[in-house]
């Protein structure tokens, strides 16, 4: 990896077969580059029509150009079977922030205001300012085995 690899703050959910599609995420993820994972916090659909979801995040460290990883990140979506529209979410990954430093990060406009199910987990490996929120006590769940 080269000093000029970008820096990806993407979050990830999944409310159909989560530990599955979570565990799988991750993996491929993880081949992309350097990358840190945040716990994975239980949280309710916003709508309050789905079922609650798994909620991650993570900062990954990588070579690929912002287009590079966008086409990544959606066919992986595809790939693990995402439906539009649908309340049965088997993968959502969205693309949050990036940079070359966590400290002069360029927010995706489309993503803002941030939901809260994307601070909770996004705060655990970036404590940015716009990553702040008040104090909620969300289970944490598990991929492993």
């Amino acid at each position: 990896m080269n000093d000029t690899a970008t820096i990806f703050a993407l979050a990830l959910a999944s409310n159909h077969q989560p530990k599955q599609h979570l565990k799988n995420a991750f993996a491929q993820i993880s081949d992309l580059g350097e990358v840190t994972f945040s716990k994975i916090y239980l949280i309710p659909c916003r709508d309050h029509i789905g079922e609650d979801y798994w909620n991650a995040a993570c900062l990954l460290r990588s070579d690929l150009t912002l287009d590079a990883i966008t086409t990544l990140l959606k066919k992986m979506e595809l790939d693990s079977g995402r439906v539009r529209p649908s309340h049965h979410i088997s993968l959502d990954i969205d693309l949050i922030a990036w940079g070359q430093d966590l400290n002069d990060m360029h927010f995706n406009p489309k993503k803002l205001p941030l939901a809260l199910d994307v601070k909770i987990p996004l705060y655990d490996i970036w404590q940015h300012e716009m990553l702040l929120h008040p104090q909620h006590a969300f289970p944490q769940v598990s991929c492993q085995n």
